[in-house]
């Protein structure tokens, strides 16, 4: 028996550890876009889980709220892990409204060698964020040639 999924989720999101949650929630859609899809308080008014969705993506924005997960902000602005966004079109204007906002731009808007053009900014907690675009679809042999590595299942 097949359960339809009442939230809608993507098959594949993440979640992100904010010291303030309720802060990230504005910031993100300030900055980057996002848009809120579900918050939930409890009774004294705390955040107790939010999703917000880009495009068909989604991740989960929620508090500090036990031993294993922390905010960059709270472990010396380090990182685990990082969230890539591919947007159809626009980067370079992407990055304006993130940069406006206050987002520390740490990869300027940059045309790669695989056919992206990419930036990376970290956000008001120090997570870091890259977006990227596709310019071109370029042949495995030619990202081969340009990077000087062997590629396996090269857009596959």
């Amino acid at each position: 028996m097949t359960v339809e999924d009442p939230f809608k989720h993507a098959v594949l999101g993440s979640g992100i550890f904010y010291k303030d949650p309720r802060a990230a929630l504005t910031w993100l859609e300030a900055a980057f876009g996002f848009e809120p899809s579900m918050v939930v308080s409890d009774a004294e008014g705390r955040l107790v889980h939010s999703e917000m969705r880009f495009g068909d993506g989604y991740i989960v924005v929620d508090s500090e709220w036990a031993d294993h997960v922390a905010s960059p902000a709270s472990v010396g602005g380090r990182n685990t892990q990082s969230v890539y966004i591919r947007l159809k079109d626009g980067l370079d204007a992407h990055c304006e409204q993130a940069r406006l906002a206050g987002a520390e731009i740490i990869q300027e808007p940059t045309d790669q060698f695989y056919g992206e053009r990419q930036y990376r900014a970290r956000d008001l907690e120090g997570h870091v964020w890259t977006f990227t675009q596709t310019l071109r679809a370029v042949p495995r042999e030619e990202a081969e040639r340009l990077s000087g590595h062997s590629i396996e299942g090269w857009h596959r």
